[in-house]
């Protein structure tokens, strides 16, 4: 069958592998889409410190059933919640299995789901609702990312909020506030293309490039700053500015991971007794929570889906995306026959 294939820094290759093996517990998903993560990128750079060459990429996969099994029937379509917990350590014994000491995931300590075909336990399928395109359905592993950050950061309708960058996990967080009543969602990034589906999405642009972000912020705020802040580059200026586009007893939350120690102003956070909170992935509650709440969005994640590319493209994948021209935010590759 095929797969897309990291090989070695760089190296993302598309080839014939030999077909998956039945297991106990297990059942046979014909992959229809796999998105392209964060993570991803990093696997393909050679940065990422677990992932080791040759790895099958992929932890965002929405597949058809091939076979009945005991909690799914063929032809059900079906998402994968990816990750992979040891179940002994203090986090998983206190119910936070999500951040796990050992956490691992498929398609980066296993192989994952960019390929026609692989076997899952059933026990971390989720089936997807009818009414949900595949389109929107293929961003439901990123949209519970989202569920997660929202609790985490504790929002309450009508407050203000900010999301720095808009990449995919920035772009679902925005749609996500916008869906739970936030009062004014600006999102800021330097890309225009990104910043058009900003204002398409009925949310508020910011260029930092062209204007001040902690001043636009606050004319629109009386002064005072946001109630919540999201950030979702891993930019160095995003962690700088960040307390101070944030009001007082504001909330930051921390969505994007951060590869290298940045500055924070954390007087700032001192003096205007501010929350700064990290978030991770999800819970499997959240994970389920992402797969209901995709049919209530449908049409807003279907616009995060930029890019749908067929399997024989899908070693441009990491060009497209590293090329502003592109214009990419999600890209998917289609890996049905």
């Amino acid at each position: 069958m095929k797969a897309l294939v990291y090989e070695g820094p760089k190296q993302a290759v598309l080839k014939d592998v030999p077909a998956p093996t039945p297991k106990e517990g297990a059942v046979k998903v014909d992959v229809k889409y796999c998105g392209i993560c964060g993570s991803d990128i990093g696997i393909y750079l050679g940065t990422h410190p677990r992932a080791k060459a040759p790895l099958i990429l992929g932890h965002e996969f929405l597949g058809n059933v091939a076979e009945d099994g005991k909690k799914f029937k063929k032809g059900d379509r079906v998402v994968a919640y990816p990750l992979l917990s040891c179940g002994h350590c203090l986090a998983c014994r206190t119910g936070n299995a999500h951040v796990c000491n050992s956490l691992g995931l498929i398609g980066i300590d296993v192989d994952g789901g960019a390929c026609e075909s692989l076997y899952v336990d059933e026990n971390v399928l989720f089936k997807v609702p009818d009414g949900v395109s595949d389109k929107a359905a293929s961003v439901i592993e990123p949209l519970a990312v989202i569920v997660r950050a929202v609790h985490q950061a504790k929002i309450k309708a009508l407050d203000t909020a900010v999301v720095i960058g808009a990449g995919p996990i920035g772009m679902l967080t925005a749609i996500v506030l916008k869906h739970i009543g936030a009062s004014k969602v600006f999102v800021s990034d330097v890309f225009d293309k990104r910043l058009d589906m900003v204002k398409e999405l009925g949310l508020i642009p910011v260029n930092p490039a062209k204007e001040n972000l902690a001043q636009v912020v606050k004319a629109a705020t009386d002064g005072e700053g946001c109630d919540v802040l999201f950030e979702c580059s891993g930019a160095e200026i995003a962690a700088i500015e960040m307390t101070d586009i944030t009001r007082v007893s504001g909330t930051i939350c921390m969505v994007s991971v951060h590869k290298a120690p940045h500055k924070v102003d954390l007087r700032s956070l001192n003096f205007k007794e501010q929350t700064m909170i990290g978030t991770r992935v999800y819970t499997k509650e959240e994970f389920r929570q992402a797969v209901g709440f995709s049919e209530m969005i449908q049409e807003d994640l279907e616009k995060v889906v930029s890019h749908i590319v067929p399997v024989e493209d899908c070693e441009k994948v990491f060009d497209m995306i590293a090329d502003p021209e592109c214009g990419t935010v999600k890209v998917v590759i289609d890996f049905s026959k």
